[in-house]
């Protein structure tokens, strides 16, 4: 069964883009899908702004334990965060950065509360790059400019979304995983999501959403 049937009972592709944003604002997570012919795979999302320590630990007991904060290339620079490796010949040119902590309020830095500490560290508008320490157990992703219009990617999907509910430009995701340690695909995604009240939808929906809508994003 493809996607469009599998996500047909959270609704219209507009629809599912709208539920999403609306369970950001209040502070629930929502499960991202990317298109089938690439990794056909669902990250978990929150928001910077509304993240909690127990959505934490859901993404480190539930996915693959990899979170990653997305920010904005403007964001990044000003944290004056370099890329991972300087040649960059991953299969989907996914832009890590050097991992980070925060220099203060942590202990090891790999506790769900640490992370959280961490995460909302970097993303504070007033962040200085010597507030973290580097390297560290939070994996920064730069988002290209243009977001999904420009790279179907969880990590554009994620920054855009945060754009369009009118909240702080950066997110968290983590991949899921099924309980035997594989990656979870569209059925296990929609379980999931049915499991723990999150809405689904796609990346290609938030593309037919911006291209409808003609959002211009930062």
């Amino acid at each position: 069964m493809n996607q469009s049937s599998l996500l047909a009972e959270f609704g219209e592709p507009i629809t599912r883009v709208e539920n999403a944003l609306q369970a950001l604002r209040e502070g629930r997570g929502v499960l991202l899908l990317d298109d089938e012919d690439r990794e056909n795979e669902g990250d978990i999302i929150y928001s910077v702004e509304h993240l909690t320590n127990a959505q934490m630990a859901l993404m480190i007991r539930e996915c693959s334990g990899i979170v990653c904060l997305c920010l904005t290339d403007e964001q990044a620079n000003q944290l004056e965060l370099p890329p991972m490796v300087v040649d960059n010949n991953s299969a989907n040119q996914t832009a890590f950065t050097v991992t980070i902590e925060a220099k203060v309020g942590v202990t090891t830095g790999v506790s769900a509360a640490d992370r959280v500490t961490t995460i909302k560290t970097a993303a504070n508008p007033t962040a200085k790059p010597s507030d973290l320490a580097r390297p560290g157990h939070v994996f920064p992703l730069r988002a290209r400019k243009g977001g999904v219009l420009a790279r179907r990617g969880h990590t554009e999907g994620t920054v855009d979304l945060m754009q369009m509910a009118g909240l702080q430009s950066a997110g968290v995701l983590c991949e899921v995983t099924n309980p035997d340690g594989t990656m979870a695909k569209a059925p296990e995604i929609v379980a999931f999501g049915k499991l723990h009240n999150m809405p689904v939808l796609t990346i290609e929906d938030m593309v037919m959403y911006r291209t409808e809508f003609d959002l211009k994003l930062a």
